[in-house]
């Protein structure tokens, strides 16, 4: 199954693409510290394509699901000529490929859907028995993969490709073992290392393989359609980080997540969504850090990022805490992204 040539030529069409590469080279202005003074604020809000598969296993028809979100983004493709917001065209893969529980099922967990979102089960195994994953014979990224290299088959030069929730060493092995990974930094390092390094490397690696199959200026992190960085940006969900301590994140995760993210030529993106400020002082160590991304409750401690990253872009989701009014006045436009609200129909 493929997609037809009015929906090729709807995305390959160069109105888009100089639309598209207008706006990053805004964005590339935005992280190179060369944003105007007086420049309104950059806001973001991309579009997403999106097929309701019914009963239909994503497993059995991934070429189907890809063709299917292509035609629904061609269907919206005027909505990118926004004069005022970046609105890129994203093929995003978090939802359908298990969420966030997506490398907990290449490592073998039970996930499972459940009243309109993904789950995970623990692993029955102990911190420390974690044990490589081959992923030429691993079926879910066997899946991935053939959506990914769908996509490319499609040969349109428009939309971006989102990738599943790859995250972060410490995210995944919080899925995958619950408090018993907090406790073994503390009562078992050597364990605990073991396993958060097998994690670490297979991230690494998955996205390695995407960099080889999606063209660079298409391949996006997860949820691109609120997150998009100019080419060679990563990103990693540091969700989990308030959990633990500023020194115990230093010693056992920084290392990890800093080569996560130096996968990628440019460094890239950490996202938080809850308390983190008491990393501050170990983020500002980071090599390859370029980007913060806040919602919700880490969105309301944005002067605190920028004081203690003055260099680093931040994507802000506004809040009642954290006014887009506020972030001006803290940031003075310079290395800011808003991003907007996304409506969702009821």
């Amino acid at each position: 199954m493929n997609i037809g040539s009015a929906t090729k030529k709807i995305l390959n069409d160069p109105r888009y693409i100089e639309a598209h590469d207008q706006w990053f080279s805004r964005l590339q202005n935005i992280f190179d510290g060369r944003q105007p003074p007086a420049s309104d604020p950059f806001h973001l809000l991309g579009i997403f394509g999106s097929y309701a598969q019914a009963d239909e296993s994503l497993a059995d028809c991934p070429d189907k699901w890809v063709v299917r979100c292509l035609e629904n983004l061609a269907e919206q493709a005027k909505k990118s000529l926004s004069p005022t917001t970046f609105t890129p065209l994203c093929l995003e893969n978090t939802f359908p490929l298990y969420g966030v529980h997506f490398i907990d099922k290449i490592f073998g967990c039970e996930v499972f859907f459940h009243d309109g979102q993904w789950y995970n089960h623990y692993l029955p195994t102990g911190v420390g028995s974690l044990r490589p994953v081959d992923l030429d014979t691993n079926p879910t990224w066997q899946l991935a993969e053939s959506i990914a290299k769908k996509f490319v088959a499609e040969n349109v030069s428009v939309p971006l490709f989102g990738l599943p929730t790859i995250a972060s060493a410490l995210n995944i092995a919080v899925n995958l073992y619950g408090e018993e990974i907090l406790a073994a930094m503390l009562a078992e390092p050597a364990a605990a290392r073991h396993d958060l390094k097998i994690i670490n490397d297979t991230l690494c690696e998955i996205h390695r393989r995407y960099q080889a199959i999606i063209p660079p200026r298409q391949l996006q992190s997860v949820v691109a359609f609120l997150r998009a960085q100019p080419s060679g940006y990563g990103q990693i969900c540091g969700c989990t980080t308030q959990l633990i301590s500023g020194d115990t994140y230093e010693r056992f995760i920084l290392p990890l997540d800093d080569e996560l993210l130096g996968v990628y030529r440019h460094g890239g993106m950490i996202h938080y969504c809850g308390t983190h400020t008491h990393l501050l002082g170990a983020l500002a160590k980071m090599h390859n850090l370029r980007a913060i991304q806040l919602n919700d409750r880490a969105a309301a401690d944005l002067k605190l990022y920028r004081e203690a990253l003055p260099d680093t872009v931040i994507y802000l989701n506004p809040c009642e805490q954290m006014t887009i009014e506020q972030a001006m006045g803290i940031t003075a436009n310079q290395r800011l992204v808003i991003v907007e609200k996304l409506e969702v129909e009821s």
